[in-house]
């Protein structure tokens, strides 16, 4: 059979969440299915990594997807004049969006969550709200199949675009196998490294208001008002949202001095500051799973997450649930992680549990069983 794919996030070196989930699933289907011929689907000239196995033809279809309206002209005119050549028995797309006039060819899409219809302030341009208000209701009621990361997002597509929950699927999140623990030695070079010898808290995630950084900047002021330590917390991503809120929180910071910025890095680096931190704090606004939880599970740290959306389904009793909203809340997790090492402890021991129910040999075998009840 032909598998048509849209691989538009497989990018070199900035793969975030959809192109994670995007890359390691991929990477695995094409090897545990030879008998298949994939076609990946590129917006752009691609990097051969990700060209997995001989089974894979790579194709560039025009033009560059990275703005509403080129948006719209590559899913409606560029996929499709592909298509039209390759003659595949089904469509997978793996970040939420697909073309509306498809016609004869099945169509798994994976929507990752639907954080623009519950947050519209998120998305700071007016035309990319208005993309999503009208084409996503289409994408999700024209798919032969959905598949989703999290029961929560499955439950949010049915009450928002009526999609009946037998065409939905979940398929959780894993973790890069490279996160695992370090030696108290290990640690120790970490810390010198990055944080003067200090022990730490960690943020990682796109700097962006949904996933709240300016409410984890005032709790960690607060936190450093309460306790007398060294404690730095270290951020960990990319700053391309960084003006606004976020910013102005930082420069009025009492403690700012503290806080560690690493920019984006490779997972390389982020799996020694993940093993070497006190705790993660991901208190995020919105999430339709939140992969650094279980990256964290996985590095034996202990997590602070949030108790809306998703993240509790992820979590599980692995953490502690805080109210976003609630800068005290936030604080007063922080103080119990940093004093009380038992309870810090019994988090890590829950973690190690809870890690093996997300796995991305299981995300692949899931999605793969989607994909087969539609072909």
């Amino acid at each position: 059979m032909k598998i048509a794919v849209n691989t538009r996030l497989l990018l070199k070196d900035r793969l975030e969440g959809i192109g994670w989930f995007s890359h390691e699933c991929l990477s695995r289907i094409v090897r545990l299915h030879p008998e298949h011929q994939f076609y990946f689907l590129f917006d752009r000239p691609y990097d051969n990594s990700f060209v997995y196995a001989p089974n894979v033809t790579p194709v560039v279809a025009c033009p560059p997807a990275r703005h509403p309206y080129l948006w719209y002209l590559f899913f409606e005119f560029g996929i499709p004049y592909q298509l039209k050549k390759i003659r595949p028995d089904l469509f997978l797309s793996t970040d939420g969006w697909i073309p509306t006039r498809l016609q004869d060819i099945p169509v798994v899409d994976v929507i990752h969550d639907l954080n623009f219809v519950h947050h519209p302030d998120f998305i700071e341009k007016r035309t990319v709200k208005k993309y999503y208000d009208r084409f996503f209701p289409q994408f999700a009621q024209s798919a032969t199949r959905i598949a989703t990361v999290s029961e929560y997002t499955r439950q949010d597509i049915h009450q928002q675009y009526e999609v009946p929950l037998s065409h939905i699927d979940v398929v959780y999140n894993g973790s890069n196998p490279v996160y695992h623990p370090l030696t108290l030695q290990e640690q120790q070079a970490v810390k010198a490294e990055y944080t003067q010898g200090c022990d730490y808290f960690l943020f990682v995630g796109l700097i962006h208001k949904r996933k709240n950084l300016a409410n984890i900047f005032r709790a960690f002021d607060a936190f450093k008002e309460r306790q007398e330590t060294n404690a730095k917390l270290v951020v960990v991503g990319d700053k391309k949202w960084w003006q606004g809120e976020i910013e102005d929180t930082y420069l009025v910071m009492r403690h700012r001095d503290e806080v560690i910025m690493l920019g984006r890095q490779k997972v390389e680096v982020l799996q020694k500051l993940y093993a070497s931190a006190r705790a993660l704090v991901y208190a995020s606004l919105f999430e339709g799973f939140g992969i650094p939880i279980v990256e964290a599970f996985h590095a034996e740290t202990a997590v602070i997450t949030s108790q809306v959306t998703s993240m509790p389904e992820v979590a599980g009793d692995a953490a502690v649930l805080v109210d976003p909203y609630s800068v005290s809340e936030i604080t007063e997790a922080m103080s119990k992680l940093w004093n009380d090492d038992e309870y810090r402890e019994s988090l890590i021991a829950k973690g190690r549990v809870r890690r093996d129910l997300f796995s991305w040999d299981q995300t692949a075998d899931k999605l793969w069983q989607t994909i087969e009840k539609v072909l």
